[in-house]
C-alpha cells in the first residue's frame, strides 16, 4: 500500500479521538535542530488573535485486536485497514513541517497486535523524531492502556503531552460496550502519567538538567450519548479526573453512529448540543469554582438543552441574586450568568478607582442582555420586574425554541431539528473564550 492511501486511512481515522489541543509547551529548539514547540499552543484550531495552527492528526494503526462496539476501528469492521512504519510517520511529520503544512504532531493508534507492541511503535516514532531527526516541535502521543510502564515511561520523556482516553463514564459502559477493556487499565496508566510529572518537577527543582516528562500534561477523552449515562454521571468523573490527576483537559465527543448494534442507541446525528453543553459545565468545573453537584442532581441529571449551565443554575438559585457589581466579591461575581472571568477581573480592579455604571459593564465585556436580571448598579435593577423563574427563564433563551418535545429512553435529540437558533454568537462566544 502506497503512503498516500496509508495516510487518507490514518488521517480520517484519527478524527475520532478529539484529545488535542494546545500544547501549553515551552520545549525549545536546540543547535542544528528543527522547529519548536509554540507556547501559542498548536492543534487544529484558532488562536486569539486569528491565526489557524494545525497539526498532523493520525493513528499509527487502525488495525485492532478490540472489539469495542461504537468504535469505527473495532476487530470485526469492514473497514480499510493500514499501518504505519515509525519511519514513515517521522518522515511525514517532517515533509509536513518543513513545507509549514503543521506545527507538530498528534499520534494515537488502535490496539495493533498487543498494547506493549503498540507502544513500543510509537516509543520508536518519537525518538526518530527527536534524535535523528532533531525535531523539536510540539508532540502529542496517546498512551496506550495496557502497555508497560516501562514503555509509557520512556515515551514522555519525548513528548509535550500525552492522553489516556477513558472513553466510556461507567463501568456498566464499558462491560456492554468495550467488554475487553477494564477501568484499572485505563485509571493506572493515568495515575503513573501523573506521578511521574510530579516527580520531575521536584527533581527540577534540585537539578536543572533533569529531563521534562510530558511537560504539557495529559488529557483525556469521553464519548457522550453511546451509554446511558447522565451529564451528572459525566461530570462527577471529569471532576474527579481534575482533582486527582491534574488533567489539562477532558474532551467531550458526541457519539457518531457508525454501526447497529442492540447495545447501541439508534440516533440519527451525534449529540451536538449535549457536547457542547458538557464543554460549557467543564469551564465552569475548572475556573468558574462550580462543583458538579451544584449545577446537576439527581432531579436535574442532564445538562438543560435551552439554556447553557450557568443560567440554568442561576434561576434554580434566584434567592442568591441580585448582586450588587460594586460591592460583590470575585466569587460571586464570576456565577452571574454574562460576566465572566476576565470581565470579573477588570470589574474588581476599576470599582478600586470609582464606583461602576450600567454603561461601564458593557465595556468590560459583560453580556448586559443576561446579567441584567441578575444585578444591580449603583443600587439600581435593570432587569426585567415581577419576573418569577418560569418566565425569566423564557427572557433567557435565544431564538425560538420548540416546547412539549418528548423522547423516547435512548433517544438523542438532533442540534438541527429541535434547535434551529441553539448556536447564537453568544454560543461561539463562549465555546472559543469560555467566557459566560
Amino acid at each position: 500500500m502506497d503512503l498516500h492511501t496509508k495516510l487518507k486511512i490514518l488521517g480520517a481515522a484519527a478524527k475520532y479521538d478529539v484529545s488535542c489541543s494546545s500544547s501549553g509547551s515551552s520545549r525549545k529548539n536546540t543547535n542544528g535542530g528543527l522547529g519548536n514547540a509554540s507556547l501559542p499552543g498548536i492543534c487544529h484550531s484558532w488562536s486569539d488573535d486569528g491565526r489557524c495552527i494545525s497539526l498532523l492528526k493520525v493513528l499509527l494503526s487502525n488495525c485492532c485486536v478490540y472489539n469495542c462496539l461504537y468504535c469505527v476501528n473495532r476487530a470485526a469492521s469492514d473497514t480499510p485497514r493500514a499501518t504505519f512504519t515509525p519511519d514513515q510517520i517521522a518522515q511525514l511529520t517532517v515533509n509536513f513541517y518543513k513545507r509549514n503544512y503543521i506545527e507538530g504532531l498528534f499520534l494515537s493508534s488502535a490496539v495493533y497486535k498487543n498494547p506493549d507492541y503498540t507502544m513500543e511503535l510509537m516509543l520508536s516514532t518519537v525518538i526518530k523524531l527527536r534524535k535523528e531527526y532533531c525535531f523539536n516541535g510540539y508532540i502529542h502521543v496517546k498512551a496506550i492502556p495496557g502497555a508497560d510502564p516501562l514503555l509509557i515511561d520512556e515515551t514522555g520523556k519525548y513528548v509535550d503531552r500525552m492522553s489516556v482516553n477513558i472513553e466510556l463514564p461507567s463501568n456498566q459502559g464499558l462491560k456492554l460496550l468495550a467488554p475487553q477493556k477494564n477501568k484499572d487499565s485505563i485509571i493506572k496508566p493515568m495515575e503513573f502519567i501523573y506521578n511521574r510529572i510530579l516527580q520531575t518537577r521536584e527533581e527540577k527543582k534540585l537539578f536543572r538538567s533533569t529531563p521534562s516528562f510530558a511537560p504539557a500534561g495529559q488529557t483525556t477523552q469521553l464519548i457522550v450519548g453511546a451509554t446511558m449515562d447522565h451529564d451528572l454521571k459525566i461530570l462527577h468523573l471529569s471532576e474527579s479526573l481534575y482533582k486527582r490527576f491534574s488533567l489539562k483537559r477532558v474532551y467531550y465527543s458526541a457519539y457518531v453512529p457508525v454501526t447497529r448494534h442492540p447495545s447501541l442507541p439508534i440516533i440519527a446525528n451525534p449529540p451536538l448540543l449535549r457536547e457542547h453543553r458538557l464543554y460549557q459545565a467543564d469551564w465552569l468545573l475548572r475556573f468558574y469554582g462550580f462543583t458538579a453537584g451544584e449545577l446537576l442532581d439527581e432531579k436535574h441529571p442532564n445538562l438543560d438543552t435551552e439554556l447553557d449551565p450557568k443560567s440554568s443554575w442561576a434561576l434554580r438559585n434566584l434567592d442568591l441574586f441580585p448582586v450588587e457589581v460594586n460591592t460583590a466579591d470575585y466569587e460571586a461575581l464570576v456565577r452571574v450568568p454574562g460576566i465572566g472571568v476576565k470581565s470579573a477581573k477588570r470589574i474588581i480592579t476599576a470599582r478600586k478607582h470609582h464606583m461602576i455604571d450600567y454603561e461601564t459593564l458593557k465595556r468590560f465585556g459583560v453580556v448586559v442582555k443576561r446579567a441584567r436580571h441578575f444585578i444591580t448598579c449603583r443600587g439600581k435593577y435593570y432587569g426585567e420586574r415581577n419576573t418569577g423563574g418560569t418566565d425569566l427563564r423564557y427572557l433567557l433563551i435565544p431564538g425560538t425554541v420548540r416546547k412539549n418535545k418528548t423522547t423516547t429512553p435512548g433517544e438523542q435529540l438532533t442540534l438541527q431539528a429541535l434547535y434551529p437558533h441553539a448556536f447564537t454568537g453568544i454560543d461561539i462566544f463562549t465555546t472559543i473564550t469560555g467566557e459566560m
